[in-house]
């Protein structure tokens, strides 16, 4: 089944996210937490594409993001952040992360990633803005 999972501790930016991009998906899925998310992820199959926060309660973006690619390394995860440098990137690349976008971004940007690994393109390499 078609299902995006969103990792987004701010239930606005949920929502937000889920207007924009939910069409695109049968089922929209509301992690509030990295726990939440890695559990989503082994227990549903169904699950697609996951869209990760990073600052988030009780496990954050980077750790949830390293366990859900142990059980699933097929699984495109798209990291969604404030901040980015140098640093942060090595983190996000370390952490098994598909893509990423700075917050605030421009929806096309994220419909780009949406389509191009909904078509299985680029599973391997760290791709951003």
């Amino acid at each position: 089944m078609e299902t995006l999972l969103i990792a987004e501790d701010s239930r606005s930016n949920f929502e937000l996210l889920k207007a924009s991009v939910g069409r695109s998906f049968i089922k929209v899925l509301h992690a509030r937490n990295g726990l939440e998310a890695v559990e989503f992820c082994k227990n549903d199959t169904g699950i697609e594409m996951v869209l990760m926060d990073i600052s988030m309660p009780e496990m954050n973006g980077y750790d949830a993001t390293r366990i859900i690619r142990s059980a699933r390394p097929d699984l495109p995860v798209i990291a969604l952040t404030a901040y980015i440098n140098d640093e942060t990137e090595v983190m996000l690349r370390h952490s098994g992360f598909n893509a990423f976008l700075m917050k605030p971004f421009q929806l096309n940007e994220l419909m780009v990633l949406i389509t191009k690994y909904k078509k299985g393109e680029s599973q391997s390499s760290l791709t951003g803005k």
